[in-house]
């Protein structure tokens, strides 16, 4: 029987080249064996099985390969081995007995994302809670009501949310905070911001957009006299005379978009990308389109709103019911039945679908020039299928010509193939390719801490299943560039987690989410963030040290003054090392060893090879592994891999230290909640 872990292909540059081709090119497909394991090997495509060319043995493999020329559909493909009387197929989840043609590879002609996303370090920031630079544009205290709750603005940044609806406590995070903060950004090493919504809104996380076209004056400078040029009227209107003028005056509109286009400039400056999220399934109630809380009824320069004009230029933006009248009419769909949150109307509106692909290019262009969109809920556009592949394959054209280089990345639960062909999105928010394998491996905690698995905590095995599974449904480009984070703003922090604590801030108190946490276990994530394809994103504050169960307690302000130093100091080397080497962007993946809590893996090109080994026992453990597969000759003689990163319960450490790999097998002691990382150094023989 041939050694099946010898059998390897994949969609990087070593096993396709180029990776990503264009319609009418000419690619080289590879396929690896050890040497005598494979009488034939042929790639199959439809009902065809083209025989592969043998190449020179190299360290005792040999590498098949055939060229093939793609036309303008998707070319998928397969392997066929033939090893004696035994008959093998090979796709993206590896080898079986029999063709599994849903995990088949696929070249998507023209499907291209952009070279700098690769890989990159991402670091989103919940801009309410990141830094508060200037405090003269904070919202004032009783400023206006938002869902019937008058907003507070926290005397001090220190501050935790207590829990409930935390939507109109506000602590003054703005532009000014982050461009402060960019060289501390710069110095840990991130080379891409995420932005959650930015966009005029009455709510701390601004995912109810009121005006596309500009940034929350709140966000930019305001004049300190502001207040007492409208003062409040005492009317108990939900939105005050005060608030109108703020977020509805042109020069405050102005200088919010001014600065945010400084920002951008500054962090380009500092070889920094800013994506922007993009809410376009619906919008906020207040939105200048619908205008349910009046503000900008009668204001110059306004239209009437759909909700308060049947006549509106915006009507046909929203689907209204049969029921009620204008004014006040409350029959229309919510998203989610929200009523703050109305479901734009894309089926019925091509207004509404050119003013957000013009909202799209705007902020893609001069004087903004972002760098992407992050979409949200971007499976949910629209009320069909047609209608949301149609509207998101436009918005690629349209990006596109404004950015080649721009990024399109979509926020999505389950399989994304659909939206991954070259023609949509370029990649997802990788939460069933990474997030949720990572946190049930090493926690055993669902992402909200809603509950906790014997069954997957520690479970090697499934943690391979799980992410082979689903990273078969991400093509090449799209899984280089997909977003892997531990946690964000809608799940519980990754540490809060190593607690194993069930529950939400409500039920369990502020104080539970750093209790009992392990901060060792939270460093094997972050080391295997930062070597598994993909962009690896931090969360603000989780460098930190930042805790908190699932939303609003995961967004508490980040600890400036009161940080984690250790953790910071780790973050830094730990991306600095992801940076140094290539092969952690764009190199093929192999696991190496599985056992209960234990874990081995490789990344691994033509030119060098990374080994990650981590226990996440409570004890320590002996593992003999096979590092061969990661392309290491397992003749008689030795390999030399010097370790290069550790982390444990004793903290991190750079220190070098040499193990030998003997025939292609390396043994190991690991300490409890260590992790360490290996490069193939000198080979001797």
């Amino acid at each position: 029987m041939p050694e099946l872990k010898g059998f390897f292909s994949d969609e990087t540059e070593q096993f396709r080249s180029p990776m990503e081709a264009d319609p009418g090119c000419l690619v080289t497909i590879r396929f690896r064996a050890l040497c005598g394991d494979a009488d034939e090997v042929f790639l199959c495509h439809d009902e065809e099985q083209i025989l592969m060319r043998p190449g020179k043995p190299v360290d005792g493999f040999v590498y098949y390969h055939v060229g093939i020329r793609v036309g303008e559909s998707p070319y998928r493909y397969s392997f066929l081995i033939r090893s004696g009387d035994e008959t093998w197929y090979y796709s993206r989840t590896g080898a079986a007995c029999e063709p599994v043609t849903e995990h088949f590879f696929c070249i998507y002609p023209g499907f291209h994302t952009p070279a700098w996303a690769r890989g990159a370090v991402f670091y989103q920031i919940f801009i309410d809670r990141f830094c508060n630079g200037s405090p003269s544009n904070d919202v004032l205290p009783g400023e206006y009501r938002y869902l019937d709750l008058p907003v507070h603005r926290e005397d001090s940044w220190d501050t935790v949310p207590d829990g409930g609806m935390d939507v109109a406590n506000f602590y003054g995070g703005d532009l000014q905070g982050v461009i402060d903060r960019l060289d501390y950004l710069a110095d840990l090493g991130v080379e891409a911001i995420y932005f959650n919504p930015l966009f005029v809104s009455p709510s701390n996380h601004k995912y109810d957009a009121q005006d596309y076209d500009h940034i929350d004056p709140h966000l930019g400078p305001l004049p300190d006299d502001e207040g007492a040029l409208l003062p409040e009227d005492g009317s108990g209107q939900a939105i005050s005379r005060r608030y109108i003028a703020r977020t509805t005056r042109p020069a405050n509109l102005a200088a919010a978009d001014r600065l945010f286009a400084r920002l951008v400039r500054e962090a380009h400056v500092r070889g920094i990308r800013v994506v922007l999220d993009g809410v376009f399934n619906h919008c906020g109630s207040f939105h200048k389109w619908m205008d349910r809380e009046r503000i900008y009824e009668g204001t110059e320069g306004y239209e009437k709103g759909a909700y308060l004009d049947q006549n509106s230029p915006w009507h046909d933006y929203f689907r209204f019911g049969e029921k009620g009248s204008w004014p006040c009419n409350d029959d229309y769909e919510g998203w989610w039945d929200h009523k703050t949150l109305p479901k734009l109307n894309y089926e019925d509106s091509a207004n509404l679908r050119k003013e957000i692909l013009r909202i799209a290019r705007k902020w893609l262009g001069s004087p903004y020039r972002i760098d992407g969109w992050r979409l949200d809920v971007a499976a949910d556009l629209g009320h069909s299928e047609e209608c949301n592949h149609s509207f998101w394959k436009r918005f690629r054209q349209e990006v596109k010509k404004v950015n080649p280089d721009a990024l399109i990345l979509a926020e999505h639960y389950g399989d994304p193939s659909a939206w991954l062909m070259g023609d949509e999105w370029d990649t997802v928010m990788n939460y069933d390719a990474f997030m949720e394998p990572v946190s049930w491996f090493l926690t055993g905690m669902e992402k909200h801490s809603d509950g906790y698995s014997e069954e997957l905590d520690g479970n090697a095995e499934q943690f391979g299943k799980m992410m082979w599974e689903h990273m078969a449904a991400l093509p090449a480009p799209a899984l280089l560039t997909a977003m892997n984070e531990l946690d964000n703003h809608d799940h519980s922090r990754f540490l809060t987690r190593t607690a194993h604590h069930v529950g939400r801030v409500d039920s369990l108190g502020v104080a539970a989410a750093s209790e009992g946490t392990d901060r060792a276990v939270l460093q094997e994530a972050v080391v295997i963030q930062m070597t598994w394809p993909g962009a690896p994103t931090v969360y603000y504050g989780d460098e930190a040290g930042l805790c908190g169960f699932t939303d609003p307690d995961n967004r508490r302000p980040f600890p400036w003054g009161r940080e984690d130093k250790e953790l910071q100091r780790f973050y830094k080397d730990i991306i600095a090392l992801h940076k140094r080497y290539a092969v952690l962007r764009t190199g093929s993946l192999i696991l190496l060893y599985q056992d209960t809590h234990v874990l081995g893996y490789a990344r691994f090109d033509r030119h060098e090879q990374i080994f990650v080994f981590l226990n996440n026992r409570q004890e320590d453990c002996e593992i003999d592994a096979p590092v061969w597969p990661a392309g290491l000759s397992r003749e008689e003689g030795a390999h030399t891999l010097q370790q290069i990163f550790s982390s444990g319960w004793y903290g991190y450490s750079l220190e070098k230290k040499a193990h030998t790999a003997t025939n292609g097998r390396l043994h190991l002691h690991l300490s409890p909640r260590e992790a360490l990382v290996l490069r193939c150094a000198a080979k001797k023989h």
